[in-house]
């Protein structure tokens, strides 16, 4: 049997900045605070997210499309 692992993370677009911490939209207005110490973001670029910590920068094709992908998914559940 082969055991397969996935992480899952969300695209958001960054809000403010307050030294490690950013407050991100994920869409549709939901906002939380998010670490931002892995990676050099500032106010306006899009951050893939993940348990609480931005992990890479995205431009901000990629995280629409990936948005819509979300939106389209969570419509079928």
């Amino acid at each position: 049997m082969v055991n397969i692992k996935m992480c899952l993370a969300i695209p958001a677009k960054v809000l403010e900045i307050k030294g490690n911490v950013a407050k991100v939209d994920f869409g549709e207005g939901v906002a939380r605070e998010v670490n931002v110490m892995l990676v050099d973001a500032k106010v306006g670029d899009y951050v893939l997210v993940h348990a609480g910590y931005a992990i890479e920068k995205l431009n901000q094709k990629a995280a629409q499309e990936s948005l819509n992908t979300w939106r389209q998914v969570l419509e079928q559940i």
